[in-house]
């Protein structure tokens, strides 16, 4: 196994330009991905191509996809295959080795407690704007993952698919029987949510802050049944050169879209506040703004207005909730500017869609 690895992790052979490009997420977690949507009845090169990916990429593990392209293609898989659990399913046959570097970091580990905690550290060089940790919580540990790109929107087969991919590196060690406690999603209950009860063997739980697994600390004492401290070590550093030179770096616009994201169900966004979080003074943060020919007032607004199309889109979320997530105070407010956006109201928008 060491030597096929070592050389599939080598970094010679790739230009700089083509390791630099689009860096989001490695092609590695995309792996296999071209077959599955053919399996599952949908045109590849069609949903590729919406989503602007280059096959080619999905061959080099070592190069990157952009993760609104990688979150957009798994969404548009499951639309045109019809399978609404497309995630759930792709990640329950994503083994560990397919991940390349992060998977057999986790490989690699003493134990399945140092796995878990040697993929969170490794993860930002696999995959940027994203959440990883490990919460401590007593007898079990809170295992999250929060993509926090802010243009996108749409995550819920990548959350999915990630949970899966991490509940099947614990599995390699702690048996196929494992499961969590418990499994917790941030996107509402999907029509076949029995099928994720089903995968984790566990109970899983909707509308969460993060997406989650719960897991009992006496669990991952045991000791995982490939390791290799020294392969660890190669499959450590070669990450971290990986992206050493040119972790991407998100967009001023990007950044505050996200952190406008994230104040919102706090109440209305104050400027101050949204780039004493990006490290800027407001007067800096304004004149980014300005470059892009936006104002922080309609930064506010059009993330507002994306995020409102969005949750309408979940038929079971009430429009009395929305208004609160989108941090206004009161429904009318909303109202408002919903129809100054689309001329009608968030209820006539959503009847309309409904036909």
């Amino acid at each position: 196994m060491q030597i096929d690895v070592l050389r599939q992790s080598t970094l010679s052979g790739y230009t700089e330009a083509e390791m630099n490009s689009n860096r989001g997420v490695l092609a590695a977690a995309a792996s296999g991905l071209s077959d599955f949507i053919i399996t599952k009845g949908a045109d590849v090169d069609r949903v590729l191509g919406i989503c602007h990916i280059d096959p080619e990429l999905l061959q080099r593990p070592t190069l990157s996809l952009g993760l609104t392209n990688y979150c957009q293609v798994l969404e548009e898989a499951a639309r045109q295959s019809g399978c609404d659990n497309f995630g759930l399913h792709y990640g329950r046959q994503f083994k560990p080795q397919s991940l390349g570097l992060i998977g057999y970091i986790g490989l690699c580990s003493s134990s399945a407690e140092t796995a878990l905690q040697n993929v969170v550290n490794a993860f930002p060089f696999h995959q940027h704007n994203t959440l990883t940790r490990l919460v401590d919580k007593g007898e079990y540990y809170r295992f999250d993952y929060q993509v926090r790109h802010g243009g996108i929107l749409c995550k819920r087969q990548d959350a999915e698919l990630t949970l899966g991919m991490i509940l099947n590196l614990l599995r390699h060690g702690l048996g196929r029987n494992w499961a969590p406690r418990e499994v917790h999603f941030e996107h509402p209950r999907p029509e076949q949510w029995h099928e994720h009860c089903k995968i984790f063997d566990a109970p899983v739980y909707f509308d969460q802050p993060y997406n989650s697994l719960i897991i009992a600390k006496r669990d991952l004492q045991r000791s995982m049944p490939e390791q290799d401290q020294t392969l660890l070590l190669v499959m450590q550093d070669a990450i971290r050169r990986l992206n050493a030179d040119n972790l991407t770096q998100q967009s001023v616009v990007d950044r505050a879209r996200s952190q406008v994201r994230q104040n919102l169900t706090l109440g209305e966004p104050v400027l101050d506040d949204v780039a004493d979080k990006m490290g800027m003074s407001p007067s800096s943060l304004q004149r980014r703004l300005r470059e892009q020919n936006l104002t922080f007032t309609l930064l506010v607004d059009k993330v507002r207005c994306e995020l409102a199309t969005h949750y309408l889109q979940q038929q079971q979320l009430p429009i009395s909730e929305m208004a609160l997530l989108l941090g206004y105070s009161e429904v009318s407010a909303f109202s408002r500017a919903f129809r100054r956006w689309f001329g009608l109201s968030p209820r006539q928008w959503r009847q309309e869609r409904q036909h």
